[in-house]
């Protein structure tokens, strides 16, 4: 069998209850749910992160985002840089002879041409490199010239130049990193999308225009699916369709954006299930069983640099350490992935381990609770955050103003939860287990400091 082509599909903020296959029909999602009834349906698909950039590093590299330095979502501080020692798929699989491409959102690397996609491996760009954009007013970075926007939707934009990827590299083995920032803020839609939720009673004026984002990613992959029959790549190219987190819940006013997600605990930003357990589908009709099948393996986003590697026919290079393992085996239903603890921790700046940590285990789980202190970001901050978005000109490099002060209180007690019994996480057995609660806390403990430690000792001149 000849190298396959990858389409790494990458969405922003979107849970399994965003799927119609997962929700009973509250949204339309016929592409989507094709393409889990064709294909692998995971159950036990975990981010990297709560948040994006880290969540992205993570699936980049191998690695837990600590290590790499993509430890928050602020570009404007750098704090979104995945760190130049590092190696990203995309160079990897360049390596091996393949055209690389990233369309959408790079968030690991707003600011400075060091960071920029084309030096992390990515042959052709077309896309932002910051946190979200404008999506009718959008201004796009197309290797390093600028794109002005044209009146089309930005969805569709992604999808147009997804194709006109393909068709380029039709004669050779190609990646794609297609990364949509829909269904992420601002909630904006074409009406013909948003008007038949309006018109079906029953939802916020924010979940009506979230679902329709979510129609307009569906039909783009429709039409890029379509595309593959038509060049006759379908069969041997690998298509994986995943968030970076779980959905963001809240809102401004009336465009609150809660909505369903399965009863999961949590969304966007917390380390609970909603947070960090995500929708993946894979197919692969020359490589994989093409049945229909759900697969219960616990899958990481760490694990997918070296599963992709092995597709390809290729390895791991000696000299990278990496937090994943290649579970290629184990989605073909041959093997069982080897339980090993997984990890998670995010709060805003500089970490802080006692707050919004998780493990797992095998299935149980503990979770550090968010300390508030921890959670919050200046006004200056925020405005900087806006302004890159849509002044981008006004900001050349990072700030380098010192970290706001801030005093963190003790934090609460750790929770436990049996995920086999308790997906929910409604049933905290940490006074009923205190032994295995201290041990998972060690062990916890133990990982903060060995990645804190490695985070530190990036070199980079920032």
């Amino acid at each position: 069998m000849t190298q396959p082509n990858i389409l790494q599909i990458l969405v922003d903020d979107m849970g399994y209850g965003d799927f119609g296959l997962f929700n009973g029909g509250l949204c339309r999602t016929p592409a989507l749910d094709h393409l889990a009834q064709s294909g692998i349906c995971f159950t036990q698909h975990y981010s990297g992160s709560a948040v994006c950039a880290p969540a992205r590093a993570a699936l980049l590299t191998g690695r837990y985002p600590h290590r790499t330095g993509a430890i928050d979502t602020l570009e404007g501080r750098g704090l979104d840089r995945i760190a130049l020692r590092e190696r990203t798929v995309a160079d990897l699989l360049k390596a091996e002879g393949y055209a690389t491409g990233l369309i959408g959102k790079w968030h690991n690397g707003a600011l400075d041409l060091r960071y920029h996609p084309n030096r992390r491996g990515y042959d052709e760009f077309v896309g932002f490199r910051g946190g979200w954009q404008d999506y009718y007013q959008w201004q796009l970075d197309a290797n390093n010239s600028t794109l002005e926007a044209d009146g089309r939707y930005l969805t569709d934009v992604f999808t147009d130049e997804a194709v006109a990827f393909i068709t380029r590299h039709r004669q050779e083995p190609w990646y794609l990193h297609l990364a949509y920032n829909a269904p992420h803020f601002p909630l904006q839609a074409p009406e013909e999308e948003i008007q038949p939720y309006r018109e079906a009673g029953g939802y916020t004026e924010g979940v009506c225009r979230l679902y329709a984002m979510i129609r307009r990613v569906d039909r783009g992959l429709e039409q890029i699916l379509a595309s593959l029959d038509s060049l006759g790549l379908a069969d041997n190219t690998l298509v994986m369709f995943t968030s970076d987190n779980g959905p963001q819940f809240g809102g401004e006013g009336d465009l609150c954006t809660t909505r369903y997600n399965c009863g999961y605990a949590g969304a966007k930003g917390v380390v609970y299930e909603g947070g960090i357990r995500v929708p993946m589908l894979l197919r692969w009709p020359a490589g994989l069983p093409a049945d229909g099948r759900w697969c219960g393996e616990t899958v990481h986003f760490t694990d997918w640099l070296p599963t992709l590697l092995r597709a390809v026919g290729s390895q791991v290079p000696a000299e990278l350490t990496l937090d994943g393992a290649d579970a290629l085996d184990a989605i073909r239903g041959e093997a069982t992935l080897a339980d090993r603890p997984r990890f998670w921790q995010w709060n805003r700046y500089t970490p802080v381990g006692t707050s919004n940590a998780a493990m797992r285990d095998g299935d149980w789980k503990l979770v550090r609770p968010s300390i508030r202190e921890s959670m919050r970001l200046t006004e200056a901050d925020l405005a900087m955050d806006r302004e890159l978005k849509y002044e981008q000109a006004k900001h050349s490099e990072i700030a380098r103003t010192p970290e706001p002060e801030r005093e963190i209180p003790p934090p609460p007690p750790p929770q436990l939860y049996n995920l086999a019994q308790d997906p929910l996480e409604t049933r905290d057995l940490a006074a009923q287990d205190p032994g295995r609660t201290a041990r998972m806390l060690r062990h916890l403990e133990t990982w903060f400091a060995e990645v804190e430690a490695e985070r530190r000792s990036i070199e980079d001149v920032w």
